[in-house]
Order: structure tokens, then C-alpha cells, then sequence
């Protein structure tokens, strides 16, 4: 039946092209935005996943670069501490020669001074991005003795996000401490080292009060070569070695937690890597399919257009009837 109301053939053509034009624009909006799952409306499962892994990747990159900045304030404070190790190796040294009889231990404490001032300084000087690690102030307001940096993230299966992090306690490398309890390795007071010097007559003289001082503090200039002066040199000397092995420490201390940090950089820029490509998987376009699959649709578009006019043209006939 032909009817010049419903014409069949011309609706289906229609409905026809109108897909095709709606798959095209998506083609095209694919092709345009290399996505093929750019909103919640393409994919909701796709677009929900990739926009928590999106946030994760964002978020792992600031703490690789937080990482970054970590590793480079602790390479300052271990290149500074390679350099305190070194000036108390020379303090010990101008000691053995403070030892001597007849020396002149006020020029030799003139050098020691000289060192001690050294000491401060590049400690003082260990300082990047706000941070010092080997010269502090315990008594400061809102002091932590704990260094912390965030080191990881993870996702629980609730959502919920994490952040775990590495640390170590100044107080195992504070050299100085600006409180007034001065509990540095180097500005802590001796009270418990003893020392012991042995005279040529075989008198031991022993003192067990310690120095009082601290290493970078103590003078030799009024020390005489009474054996009195020779056991608190002593003394010093002791004191100096026990400060060498407490900096050593302090130097273990930043250089396992420098190793740690350029270890897990590495891990979050491998897991970094990782979740970009998750998230390509799940929402990017494959460029191949989408542009042979647009010259398909274009193809539909133009036969359905030639569909639809065949369809309309049926309908013409009709009047050849009235002529």
C-alpha cells in the first residue's frame, strides 16, 4: 500500500542515517580528543576507574618530586657531615701535638678555635628547602624531632587512601642544638668522659668528672704540663674520639635513609608509569580503529542520505495518478 501520510521507507532510511550520525560524531570525538571514554556518560565504570587511578597518578608524582627534594636535602647533610668529620680529625690531631711537653698550646689552641668555629658554621650551613638536620632547636615551638617524608600512597578496597612515609630522629644527627640543654653531639657538655695520662715516673693520673666542656667549646690555651693538665688533655682527646664516632653514626643515619629515599623514587616512578598505562588502557582512543571506522561511517552516511532521497522519491509517483 502507498500512503502519502506514512511513507515506511523514508522513516527507516532516517532512523538509519540518524545513527550513523550519531556514531560518527562519537567516531569523531574519539579521533579529536584521542579518548574514547571522556565522560562519565561513555562508560560509568571506565570513567569512575580512571578517575580515581588519574588522581592517584597525579599524586604520586608530587611525592616522587617531594622524594626528590628529600634526597637532596639529605645529600647536603651528608656532604656536610663528610666535612665535620674531617675538621674533628684535625682538632684530634692539634690535641696529640697539644700533648707534647713544652708545646705552645695557646697558638695551638688559636687553630683549634678555628676548627671549633668551622664546625658551627657548616653545620649552620646544612640547611635546604627550610630543612637542617645537624643543627636544630629541640626547645623551638612546634619542634619535631621526627624528619619525616611521605613516601607511598595506596588505595584500600573502600577508597580510602594512605600514605606511608620514612623517618628518623634528629636527635640521632643533630650536631648542635640551639636549646639550652645543648644535647648536639658536638655541643653537649662532657660530664662522664674519664681520662687517664701516665707520667714518666709511672704516676697514673685519672679524672672521672669529664672535661665539662663540649667539643666545640673547650680551650687548651692555660693548660700546662702538669700532670693534672696532661690527664684533661687526655680527656679531650677522648672526647673528640667518642664525638668522630658519634658523627659516623650520624652520617650512617642520613646516608641509609638517603639510600632508602632514591629507592622508593625509583618504585614510585615505576608504579607511576604503571597506572598511566592502566589508565590508558581503560579510557584512550585506539587511533587505528577510530579513523578506519570514521571512513566506514562516512561511507553509511553518504548511502543513507541516498537511501532517504530513493525513499522520498517513491512517494512522487503518487502524483503522476492526477495527471
Amino acid at each position: 500500500m502507498t500512503s502519502i501520510l506514512t511513507n515506511n521507507a523514508a522513516n527507516t532510511a532516517l532512523l538509519n542515517l540518524q545513527n550513523t550520525v550519531k556514531n560518527l560524531d562519537k567516531t569523531q570525538n574519539e579521533i579529536s580528543t584521542g579518548l574514547r571514554v571522556s565522560t562519565a556518560a561513555d562508560n560509568a565504570s571506565y570513567y569512575s576507574i580512571a578517575t580515581s587511578l588519574k588522581s592517584d597518578s597525579s599524586a604520586l608524582t608530587t611525592i616522587s618530586d617531594s622524594l626528590d627534594v628529600a634526597d637532596a636535602t639529605l645529600s647536603t647533610a651528608t656532604s656536610a657531615i663528610d666535612e665535620i668529620s674531617d675538621v674533628l680529625s684535625k682538632i684530634k690531631d692539634s690535641l696529640v701535638t697539644a700533648t707534647t711537653q713544652g708545646a705552645d698550646r695557646t697558638k695551638i689552641q688559636a687553630e683549634i678555635s678555628t676548627y671549633q668555629a668551622q664546625l658551627k658554621t657548616i653545620s649552620d650551613a646544612a640547611s635546604l628547602n627550610g630543612q637542617n638536620y645537624l643543627s636544630v632547636d629541640s626547645g623551638a615551638t612546634g619542634y619535631n624531632d621526627t624528619a619525616s617524608f611521605v613516601a607511598s600512597l595506596s588505595r584500600s578496597s573502600d577508597g580510602s587512601v594512605s600514605y606511608g612515609t620514612i623517618t628518623f630522629s634528629k636527635a640521632d644527627t643533630a650536631l648542635f642544638d640551639a636549646d639550652a640543654t645543648g644535647t648536639g653531639i658536638l655541643d653537649s657538655l662532657d660530664t662522664a668522659t674519664s681520662g687517664t695520662y701516665t707520667a714518666a715516673d709511672g704516676t697514673v693520673t685519672t679524672s672521672t668528672a669529664g672535661t665539662g666542656k663540649s667539643v666545640a667549646d673547650f680551650d687548651i690555651s692555660a693548660l700546662t704540663d702538669s700532670a693534672a693538665d696532661q690527664a684533661t688533655l687526655n680527656a679531650y682527646q677522648k672526647q673528640v674520639e667518642a664525638a668522630i664516632k658519634s658523627v659516623t653514626a650520624a652520617a650512617s643515619v642520613l646516608g641509609s635513609t638517603q639510600s632508602r629515599i632514591e629507592s622508593q623514587k625509583d618504585f614510585v616512578d615505576s608504579l607511576t608509569t604503571s597506572v598511566d598505562a592502566g589508565v590508558s588502557s581503560l579510557i584512550d582512543a585506539d587511533m587505528n580503529e577510530a579513523s578506519t571506522r570514521l571512513s566506514a561511517l562516512q561511507v553509511q552516511q553518504q548511502l543513507g542520505v541516498q537511501a532517504l532521497s530513493i525513499a522520498n522519491e517513491s512517494s512522487q509517483s503518487v502524483l503522476s495518478l492526477f495527471q
